[in-house]
This record gives C-alpha cells, structure tokens and sequence, in this order.
C-alpha cells in the first residue's frame, strides 16, 4: 500500500529530512529529483532525518524529465498553492505518486498546465499566507491519503 512521495528540486535539507522521516513513518517510498539546493550528505539533511535515513526506500532522479520517462504510466498527484481541487478530492490509490514542487516557487510552470486536471492544493484560510512549509504539506497529503486507503 505505499504512497510515493515525489519532491522536484528540493531546496532545503532541514524540509528533506523530516520528509525523509515521515516517509518511513508512514511507510512510504522517497523520491528525489535533482538538482539539489544542497549536498544529499548534508549534515542538516542528516540531523532532520536523525538516524532513520539508512532505513529509507528513496529513489534518486538526475531530472524531472528522467523522473517522468522512469514513471511514465503511474497514478500521479501534483499538489500546488494553484490548484483548483482541494487535497481531500485525491483519489489515492496504492502506489501513487503524490508531486510537490521546490521550496522557493513550486511547481515548474509547464507542469502545472500540463497536468491542470491532477493538480490538487491544501486549503489556506487566512490571505496572509502564500503557503505551508513543505515538509508540513507533504505530512497533510500523505495522512489523507493512508486514512483514505485504511
């Protein structure tokens, strides 16, 4: 029943640890697309993910295009700020890929046309925020998806 957690680009290895971390806990598989806004040995990248990175199931992309061409027939997810859908309407299934964008701006452009019909967002409730940490976002959308597929 594992989720795929996908992060395009990620930025910040505080956000990719803890990601990591939430990965294992939910029992999810891990997959990072290059380039980095750090070093995968990063020692910030360690410490969020404490001890538990050994353990983890995570799958390295050299791009996003190589990361499409390896996944080309899975069920995916793009969860943007842009989305029309709330998270909550995912209809998750085993083994789906659930996409998020780098730190800094999100998505590429290119793929939030591309894939307008499977792009989903987290409600916000207040206009003072643009939007939720990362490693918040992915927490949110993965639970949902595990209390919808138990």
């Amino acid at each position: 029943m594992p989720l795929n957690i996908v992060l395009f680009e990620p930025e910040i290895p505080n956000n990719t640890g803890n990601i990591g971390r939430l990965s294992l806990a939910s029992g999810s598989n891990l997959h990072l697309v290059k380039p980095f806004g750090f070093e995968i040995d990063d020692k910030r990248l360690k410490r969020a993910g404490l001890d538990y990175w050994q353990h983890l199931n995570v799958t390295y992309y050299d791009s996003i295009a190589d990361f499409f061409k390896i996944n080309e027939n899975k069920k995916m997810a793009f969860l943007s700020s842009h989305g029309e859908k709330n998270h909550w309407d995912i209809d998750f299934e085993d083994d789906m890929f659930l996409i998020f964008g780098k730190e800094s701006v999100g998505l590429p452009k290119d793929l939030i046309k591309t894939y307008k019909n499977d792009l989903f967002k987290i409600p916000l409730f207040s206009e003072h925020v643009r939007s939720l940490n990362l490693a918040n976002a992915v927490g949110i959308v993965v639970y949902e998806g595990l209390k919808k597929l138990s």
